[in-house]
């Protein structure tokens, strides 16, 4: 079902949820958009783009969300058609895109003025409502990271791996769906996007400015969570070493002494076997042999 709400004199915007082939023949009809723009909407995961043509725009880019349960990165596609006096999202978008249009739903049925009366701004406050949520949610990975790596050395291992591999994995996300929309937001501040108002210059850098920073952000968080990692695997590696060190030198405390009593145990003549005293011989001997050992492992400093 297409929704529309007016803004201003001219500047409608349509906002299509889940569009059905009615919905698209309707577009194809009123607006005459390229085929494989539509085909393009009707399905998921496309690349990021922004299509020329002589009467409209047409965008696909992907802004991060979390999951349900607030734990896994997902991308979000949103697909706009941009021209002249109106704005059209398809689809199943992010819910930044859902919340300011209610926003602009309810302010034209309460008489209120939404203070857009542009297309080029409603995309720019689109695009910027969805960066700064961007933005914020990177500044939750990255305090995720801080608890990380405040947490490194007193946590359990397995509640630091599990939390290292869900975090790694989000930085992965964002770095896949940010990355090849650098060229796409380019194009804005170069000129190539010119848009259809006047002295928008200043408001596509800002955009570009946003972008920026949420790249930086990823890029260091990336190198962040590498150096966690790296250091984690470091202190289990040292910890796994210790313990073999340990079991090394117990093992050798214990083979000569295992040797002995394998030896006497055998059914043949041995020295002292008719001794009345032999067993505690024997023990005291296995005594200060295993003590040697250890006085000497400490001397060495292997333990």
């Amino acid at each position: 079902m297409i929704e529309s709400v007016k803004l201003g004199g001219r500047l409608k915007w349509y906002h299509i949820p889940i569009p059905s082939e009615e919905d698209f023949r309707y577009l194809e009809h009123q607006f005459h958009f390229h085929a494989l723009d539509l085909e393009d909407c009707r399905q998921v995961n496309q690349r990021p783009k922004i299509d020329v043509y002589d009467d409209y725009y047409f965008l696909i880019l992907h802004f991060p969300n979390f999951d349900k349960q607030n734990r896994f990165i997902k991308p979000k596609e949103v697909k706009i058609f941009w021209g002249e006096d109106f704005i059209i999202t398809v689809g199943k978008s992010h819910w930044v895109v859902d919340s300011l249009f209610e926003e602009a739903k309810k302010q034209e049925e309460n008489g209120e003025d939404f203070e857009i009366g542009t297309s080029d701004a409603l995309l720019y406050t689109l695009l910027e409502r969805l960066m700064i949520q961007t933005i914020n949610l990177l500044r939750k990975v990255g305090l995720e990271l801080e608890l990380i790596n405040r947490e490194l050395f007193n946590t359990r291992p397995e509640n630091i791996i599990e939390r290292l591999s869900v975090t790694r994995k989000n930085i992965i996300v964002l770095n896949t769906m940010l990355k090849p929309q650098l060229r796409v937001f380019n194009k804005f501040e170069s000129g190539s996007i010119e848009g259809y108002a006047d002295n928008m210059e200043d408001y596509w850098g800002n955009i570009l400015d946003y972008y920026n920073k949420m790249w930086d952000m990823t890029e260091d968080y990336g190198e962040l969570i590498e150096g966690l990692s790296t250091t984690f695997d470091s202190m289990q590696t040292n910890k796994t070493n210790e313990i073999m060190k340990i079991l090394t030198l117990i093992s050798s405390v214990v083979l000569p002494l295992t040797f002995l009593t394998g030896l006497y145990g055998m059914n043949v003549n041995l020295p002292l076997q008719e001794e009345e005293h032999a067993f505690w011989v024997l023990i005291t001997a296995m005594i200060v042999l295993g003590v040697g050992m250890v006085i000497y492992f400490k001397k060495k400093r292997w333990m």
